[in-house]
């Protein structure tokens, strides 16, 4: 369960990181994109954690893939 609300932190900080982006691309003045590019670069290190986060929980046996796209057991399977 822990490993879940981590995984929903970082995504919560990778929007927001992407809000505080959006929000300097408008306000500062061109030319001036040192808040810009912090941001930017903050939300792609996220977004690494979060990637190599969901490898090593998967791995762990932590979480499980969905399983929508599994096949049912005694279900017929369609002939390609």
């Amino acid at each position: 369960m822990l490993i879940k609300v981590l995984i929903l932190v970082l995504l919560l900080a990778i929007i927001a990181s992407l809000g505080s982006g959006l929000f300097f691309l408008v306000k500062d003045k061109p030319g001036d994109s040192k808040r810009l590019a912090n941001s930017l670069t903050l939300r792609i290190v996220l977004s690494i954690a979060l990637f190599l986060l969901l490898i090593l929980a998967y791995q762990q046996g932590l979480i499980q893939p969905h399983s929508a796209l599994r096949t049912v057991p005694g279900a017929q399977q369609l002939a390609p």
